[in-house]
């Protein structure tokens, strides 16, 4: 196999990459644009192999897209690429419409040329597998329901919207061009490497710091947590075995309020990091109430069992397993979040490494 993944030095892009250069014989080229959230320091275990490459590339240009199909020669494209704060798209939706659409269509698009080009047999074998968000479907509302593969689209936000709109574009160059596409839309994913402006690593490295837990409205928001390594773990299952023209969804099963993933955070800080910043008697005194979000959805929840019947996938971290060993990870790598919070993970990115 020779896999094309974009974003690749993003959070759940880079525990793809771990795992196949880990797992299997893949060779792999990530294109990244290396905006903040690319993180080379997440990708140091691989950056020697001789199997895998990275161009800094942005999405959204055809001609250098073009010259990394044409040189590596993919069997299968994993598009993870993608601007995902939904605050960062609230403030500033335009980079959000030109990175998520402009730059899947400019995706697509290199791909169909590249896929026109193969012999029969290659041509067989070429997968694009489009990696997506459970936040296409909106807001579920109440404590019941599932959302499935066939759940209608009711975007909330302007993230979520350029989302929606990258997956509908994919559907229709697999059902206009015949291109070969897969799509995953997935639950809310945490553990290690995950950048920290995200609730999970935010709340941890504020706890350590001694500084407030903004926790918006009254917490009381549902997610469904997925640890990344069972998400890398699904993708790579579903852009190897999946069947074309086919949706998975891909969920946890770990179905938490806001309130009490900042609180399980507290309680596991207070067994494995007991001695406390200045002033603070116990974690959760830090959890600080702030005004919620506009268009905050009430809750999220996966129906996963299409991925389980169909491909053999269950996640194999719940909730507490998860956690545990995400908040063991950034007590472990230090150098790893505060070369990020300083800003020196950004320097002497160098490009293309041929």
């Amino acid at each position: 196999m020779r896999i094309l993944i974009t974003g690749g030095a993003g959070f759940i892009g880079s525990a793809v990459v771990r795992r196949l250069m880990e797992y299997t014989s893949a060779y792999v080229a990530n294109i990244d644009k290396l905006t903040y959230s690319g993180n080379i320091d997440s990708l140091a275990c691989v950056s020697s192999s001789e199997r895998y490459q990275l161009h800094q590339i942005d999405i959204c240009d055809a001609a250098a897209l073009d010259r990394v199909f044409s040189t590596f020669n993919p069997t299968h494209v994993m598009h993870l690429a993608a601007e995902s704060h939904v605050d960062r798209s609230i403030d500033g939706p335009a980079e959000f419409i030109q990175t998520n659409i402009v730059g899947t269509y400019t995706l697509l698009e290199a791909a169909r040329r590249y896929w026109h080009g193969l012999n029969p047999e290659d041509k067989d074998l070429f997968r694009f597998h489009h990696i997506s968000t459970d936040e296409v479907y909106g807001d579920l509302g109440g404590t019941e329901g599932l959302f499935t593969e066939s759940t209608s689209y009711a975007p909330s936000s302007p993230y979520s919207a350029s989302k929606a709109s990258s997956d509908h574009l994919v559907r229709a160059w697999q059902r206009t061009y015949g291109l070969p596409t897969l799509i995953t839309n997935c639950s809310n994913n945490y553990g290690p490497y995950h950048f920290p402006e995200k609730l999970i690593p935010h709340m941890i490295l504020n706890a350590l710091a001694g500084k407030p837990l903004p926790v918006y409205g009254d917490g009381a928001q549902i997610r469904d947590w997925l640890y990344v390594e069972d998400h890398a773990r699904a993708l790579v299952e579903v852009a190897t075995n999946g069947a074309v023209g086919e949706t998975y969804n891909i969920g946890g099963h770990n179905e938490k309020r806001n309130l009490e993933v900042v609180e399980t955070i507290c309680s596991l800080l207070e067994e494995l990091a007991p001695e406390k910043p200045e002033g603070v008697v116990h974690y959760c005194d830090l959890i600080t109430f702030v005004k919620d979000r506009p268009g905050h959805d009430a809750r999220y929840a996966i129906d996963a069992t299409k991925i389980e019947r169909e491909l053999g996938w269950v996640p194999m971290e719940n909730f507490e397993s998860g956690m545990r060993k995400t908040v063991q990870w950034y007590l472990k790598n230090r150098s790893w979040w505060q070369r990020v919070l300083s800003g020196d993970y950004q320097l002497g990115r160098l490009g293309d490494k041929p």
